[in-house]
């Protein structure tokens, strides 16, 4: 299977401190890939860095076999925060409709609407099409934005953070949505929410200044005290954990 994602003896920093160093990384086409860390520890400098928005120090970075920025096009990318005036009507459509935007295009044809509608079906959201966006709940909100992201036809999805702010259940539904996607794109997401991810995800990408990666089948206490530097809240969501101490529903 080919690589999406290779990344070798990459260093990055802002200043004269490294935010990233020595880091070397493979991720497999189709792969779901969850990156987790400590804040501060580089993970959205490493989303930067994959998307070619940043160049690093030193090392090489080939992502969907050629340059970041190159093939920037082929990466529906979900920031963590987005800034869109809440006061403003949008639709729904409106918002996924952004997605299609570019520096030579300012307007939207057939195709364009044809995408928007295509991309909310994926995520469920298609009967809101004509809806405010602004009324929506919080999980209905990510949908569309992830459905912005979706309405280029990407080979690779990256979202950082997107089940933030919102309750176990929502965040369930959308990683159930982000694993029916997988089987047509590589997925990669920051998520701190570690109980959650490691359902869906087979490998977790530990950003902490440098990147390991392990299966989620050997995460547990210590080393998930280890890559967040010490004091953690791990969150079970098929039962109930107190005090570390497992209690069945």
């Amino acid at each position: 299977m080919e690589d999406d994602i290779r990344i070798k003896d990459l260093s990055f920093g802002y200043t004269r401190q490294p935010i990233l160093e020595n880091v070397n990384l493979n991720v497999s086409s189709k792969e779901f890939a969850s990156i987790v860390g400590p804040n501060g520890g580089g993970k959205t400098t490493l989303l930067k860095l994959i998307l070619g928005l940043l160049q690093p120090a030193r090392g090489r970075i080939q992502v969907l076999g050629g340059n970041p920025e190159k093939v920037r096009h082929h990466i529906g990318y979900m920031p963590q925060h987005v800034n869109l005036d809440m006061q403003f009507p949008a639709t729904v459509q409106d918002v996924v409709l952004m997605g299609r935007l570019s520096g030579k295009k300012f307007w939207f044809g057939k195709k364009d609407r044809a995408s928007t509608l295509d991309a909310l079906e994926k995520v469920d959201m298609a009967d809101y099409i004509n809806s405010g966006f602004n009324p929506l709940s919080g999980g209905q909100k990510q949908r569309v934005l992830i459905a912005r992201a979706l309405c280029t036809q990407p080979r690779m999805l990256i979202l950082d953070e997107p089940t933030a702010n919102v309750d176990n259940e929502t965040g369930e539904t959308l990683f159930s949505i982000l694993s029916e996607l997988n089987r047509e794109m590589t997925i990669l997401l920051v998520s701190h929410d570690i109980g959650l991810v490691s359902k869906y995800v087979k490998h977790v990408i530990c950003v902490n200044r440098q990147v390991v990666t392990h299966p989620t089948a050997k995460l547990e206490g210590a080393l998930i005290k280890d890559i967040y530097n010490g004091e953690f809240k791990l969150v079970r969501h098929d039962r109930r954990c107190i005090q570390g101490r497992r209690q069945e529903p």
